[in-house]
């Protein structure tokens, strides 16, 4: 069985998502809506597969969990409440699968009118890259972020099954045992991730230097609605943001956790993932030596 995880607060198109999720289905799979807080805005279709659970608002995070320990499923997959999947998509992400690979479908932009792949001009986002961990206008510290890699690789472009180095965070699969003996609960501690950021980067970075991979399928698709500041203005996503006050500090604490090898239980030091996808876009090749000036930069300006 795939268990289907989509954590919610606000969210207008939970109901499209999850006739989406059914309709495309051809495998065993449940699905679990985590209500983070949040009250059913209209009424769900009835479906032996769908088990919603409420809780009190934990964040985005705290509802992942929540769902993932609820989970019957060998496989669970978590997925925005904003997305469309591919026909068959679930048996096609299965059909090759290694324990400790995390699976992401190619991924499209979604047009939330049709609820179809939008054609805006631009290629699947299959292949995204770490930047590299510097003070940006506007952000608080040091900001690492996983962003698309539409330059990569040519000899990438023919691979169905390939390796990436970071994702989007929307949608990822994982073989349960494994993720629930190396990889949960994803951590929402306020003085590190807190709620809601930085999810691919703790996932990715924990799987390839855990001695996993990171794996983009491109047999199947999702496709995801984007988001902008103006949609949480207006009220019909939750407000939290990346560059809210939590959300800039726990930027700041991933970039330097990462940069610093501070994270327990890996096999590889983090400088093993910049060799391996090496040329990475924004990296310069004294990397080590810039990183170095950062990190006495700030480590005098707190001390002043």
């Amino acid at each position: 069985m795939l268990s289907i995880i989509t954590p919610l607060h606000l969210e207008p198109y939970l109901k499209q998502t999850i006739d989406s999720l059914l309709d495309n289905a051809v495998g065993d799979i449940e699905i679990i809506p985590v209500f983070d807080g949040a009250a059913l805005s209209e009424p769900l279709r009835e479906d032996p597969r769908l088990k919603p659970i409420f809780i009190e608002h934990k964040g985005m995070r705290g509802a992942i969990n929540t769902g993932i320990q609820a989970a019957k499923g060998k496989f669970i997959m978590k997925i925005d409440a904003h997305c469309a999947v591919a026909p068959g998509y679930d048996k096609t992400l299965l059909e090759e699968f290694e324990d400790n690979w995390l699976m992401i479908p190619r991924r499209w932009a979604l047009d939330h009118d049709k609820w179809i792949i939008t054609h805006d001009g631009r290629p699947p986002r299959d292949y995204h890259y770490l930047s590299f961990p510097a003070t940006v206008d506007g952000w608080y510290g040091h900001t690492m972020l996983g962003l698309n890699w539409y330059h990569h690789p040519k000899e990438w472009d023919v691979v169905e099954l390939g390796d990436t180095m970071s994702f989007q965070g929307s949608c990822w699969v994982a073989n349960k045992d494994y993720f629930m003996k190396h990889l949960y609960p994803l951590d929402d501690r306020p003085e590190a991730y807190g709620t809601f950021v930085q999810e691919c980067i703790e996932l990715g970075n924990k799987y390839w230097l855990g001695g996993g991979s990171v794996k983009v399928n491109k047999k199947t698709w999702y496709c995801h609605f984007a988001k902008k500041r103006r949609h949480y203005h207006a009220g019909i996503f939750s407000r939290i943001h990346r560059r809210d006050r939590q959300g800039l500090k726990s930027h700041n604490w991933c970039a330097r956790h990462w940069m610093n090898d501070k994270e327990p239980n890996m096999i590889y030091p983090f400088s093993w993932l910049i060799d391996k996808f090496w040329p990475v876009p924004s990296w310069p090749e004294n990397w080590k030596e810039v990183w170095e000036t950062h990190e006495k930069s700030s480590n005098l300006c707190q001390s002043s």
